[in-house]
């Protein structure tokens, strides 16, 4: 027999939701500060091994609030991770948030080094003045270019964000931002997506917001 179709207003679908994943982890609870992203990746994917892989620097949450109410510039590595975050929670809070992919000066720039766009959007992105997060869902290099810039100096953002999806280069991109030292949000393994780095973005500015 299929389950009985559940009728929810619109309104209360985000909340039963939730109410549905608190209820499947049973017994199991996160430090507050990590909770409302834990729940917000899993509702976005409906995927519960978002428990277990997502990573946390040491205060990581406590640093992205505090940039974000500096009025962060949010840089994201799709246009799909840009588009998936809360437009209204951005303004309120006096951040904005660019993706620099289908820029031209990049297509050109990627194409004279033999690079990637991502690559060549890192490049660009550190030219930003203000307090940067840096969200990747999609391409480990732009988590490999990070890294060197954090490496050298000439570019370190306050946060990065990192959830690139996928089989090459992933998994070992992720470790290496771990091991860089920065303030970080890692989804450990091959699991990640836009969606995922635009829920984790969501998850922050909601928190200022006294959302959960």
């Amino acid at each position: 027999m299929k389950d009985k179709i559940e009728y929810v207003l619109p309104s209360d679908i985000e909340r039963r939701s939730f109410e549905i994943i608190r209820s499947e982890l049973g017994e199991r609870t996160f430090p507050d500060e990590i909770s409302p992203i834990v729940i917000r990746a899993i509702h976005t994917t409906a995927d519960f091994d978002y428990a277990d892989n997502l990573w946390f620097s040491e205060n990581a949450v406590s640093i992205a609030l505090n940039t974000l109410k500096q009025g962060a510039t949010i840089v994201t590595d799709t246009n799909m991770a840009k588009s998936g975050i809360n437009k209204a929670a951005l303004a309120r809070h006096g951040c904005q948030c660019c993706c620099f992919m289908a820029d031209e000066d990049v297509a050109e720039a990627a194409k004279k080094n033999g690079t990637t766009r991502a690559t060549a959007s890192v490049d660009k992105a550190a030219d930003i003045d203000g307090p940067v997060i840096y969200a990747v869902g999609n391409a480990p290099t732009a988590l490999i270019r990070l890294c060197e810039h954090i490496e050298k100096g000439s570019f370190r953002p306050e946060l990065v964000i990192g959830m690139p999806v996928g089989f090459v280069n992933v998994v070992q991109s992720k470790e290496m931002l771990i091991e860089s030292g920065i303030p970080c949000i890692v989804a450990r393994g091959r699991k990640g997506g836009s969606n995922v780095a635009a829920a984790v973005c969501n998850a922050l500015l909601y928190m200022l917001d006294g959302k959960k």
